[in-house]
């Protein structure tokens, strides 16, 4: 298929493997991967891309387990021209989508902006918008104003945010369309004591969360209504963790998999896992819980990609 791609001035890859490039460090090839040199690069290659091409966007593939068949297509990954974070003189933060979540709060809170609970999440910003990441209670529809996306048609629009209809781990994007960058806006504080408030963030995640092994964060999503708020309050009754531990499953393992010790909604690669390894315990785990609790639980890491039978 390579042979008959646009020309870029970005790089075409056939085949190539995605596992290096996963936070689980598993996954199949893309049918070809591309990296565009920027903006203009990409929407003339999706312009000119035929439409019977599907393409997957993918950043650093932090909530995704890519299964072993690979991806079909062209996977588009963004990377050095998409990752670039601008301080406006009115105070918004435009970010670009290759951008780390965790550089944006950096460079934010540098400028007295506060995006701490960005810190903790691993990601991108492209990523952070397509799943409306968050954490403890705030989340990128809080401070998203508006993001830019090239189409599958290789037309180019700004999308406020009103029109993205977040929900938990979810935005209403245009069927196959990239972000490109997000324009974020966040309360004034002093830049001591937001990066103060970073680092106890980051204290309290390596003290509760497996921050050492590979993992895509929670596995599953937390019931209606019981979302972590890290607040003093919290009630842990119908966590997905607790569901999880009182069925038995803390440290369970299949193959490779593992759920953590220390946290048991956390799915890790323990030991050089297959994408089925992974999603197999999930599984397994789902089901358990049904049989113990009578709750099904809701996949937060996405699963993509060909099953190899």
């Amino acid at each position: 298929m390579i042979e008959n791609l646009p020309q870029t001035r970005g790089r075409l890859l056939a085949n190539r493997p995605l596992a290096d490039l996963s936070w689980l460090r598993v996954g199949g090839p893309a049918e070809v991967l591309f990296t565009p040199a920027d903006e203009d690069d990409l929407a003339q290659f999706l312009a000119a891309l035929p439409g019977e091409i599907p393409v997957f966007a993918i950043g650093v593939c932090s909530n995704l387990i890519i299964r072993s068949g690979g991806i079909k297509g062209v996977v588009i990954r963004l990377a050095r021209g998409f990752n670039g974070v601008e301080i406006l003189p009115d105070g918004r933060i435009r970010a670009g989508a290759a951008a780390l979540d965790a550089m944006v709060a950096k460079r934010a809170a540098e400028a007295g902006y506060d995006l701490a609970f960005l810190r903790t999440i691993p990601g991108t910003i492209g990523g952070a918008v397509a799943m409306n990441a968050g954490c403890y209670g705030s989340y990128m529809a809080d401070i998203c104003e508006s993001i830019r996306v090239v189409l599958r048609t290789g037309e180019r629009c700004d999308i406020p945010a009103a029109r993205l209809d977040f929900g938990y781990r979810h935005a209403d994007l245009p069927e196959g369309a990239v972000v490109v960058s997000a324009l974020l806006r966040a309360p004034k504080g002093e830049p001591a004591a937001i990066v103060a408030k970073m680092e106890a963030a980051l204290e309290s995640r390596a003290a509760t969360q497996p921050v050492e092994d590979r993992s895509c964060g929670s596995t599953f999503r937390n019931p209606a209504g019981f979302s972590s708020t890290g607040q003093a309050d919290d009630v842990h009754d119908l966590k997905a963790w607790k569901l999880i531990d009182d069925a038995g499953l803390r440290g369970f393992t299949l193959g490779g998999a593992q759920m953590s010790p220390k946290h048991p909604n956390f799915l890790i690669n323990a030991n050089s896992a297959t994408p089925e390894d992974l999603e197999n315990l999930g599984e397994l785990v789902r089901k358990k819980v049904f049989d113990s609790s009578g709750i099904t639980l809701q996949w937060e890491i996405r699963r993509v990609g060909e099953r190899v039978l």
